[in-house]
């Protein structure tokens, strides 16, 4: 036996005009337009002010860490001269040492080479 033309799960044709206000769909559809216009809007001018306040915050913080930088290497400056001052003041000790131990200069001349 052939096969029926058409799917059997196909639903029947409604053949009723359709009763809908077109009007009050059209007046519900562009108050929901305004609605979405206005929040766009809304939204553009959020995204304009962040990003003039993400300008100002990377501006700022190029600022601070290249200040950061200054500082870091003025305490690995300061921190150096520290070292040799302590250096000396520790070969200054030792001299002085020496010398009340009754060493004379070219021995101690002779030991620091």
């Amino acid at each position: 036996m052939p096969r029926p033309k058409g799917s059997k799960n196909k639903a029947p044709r409604k053949t009723t005009p359709p009763t809908t206000d077109f009007t009050t769909l059209i007046a519900e559809k562009s108050s929901t337009k305004e609605a979405l216009v206005a929040d766009i809007a809304a939204v553009e001018e959020n995204l304009t002010a962040l990003k003039a306040d993400l300008k100002a915050k990377k501006a700022e913080l190029k600022t601070v860490e290249k200040e950061l930088r200054k500082l870091e290497e003025q305490k690995v400056e300061a921190d150096a001269r520290a070292a040799e001052e302590a250096k000396k003041a520790e070969l200054e000790s030792v001299l002085q040492k020496l010398m009340t131990d009754g060493v004379s200069a070219a021995e101690i001349l002779e030991k620091l080479k």
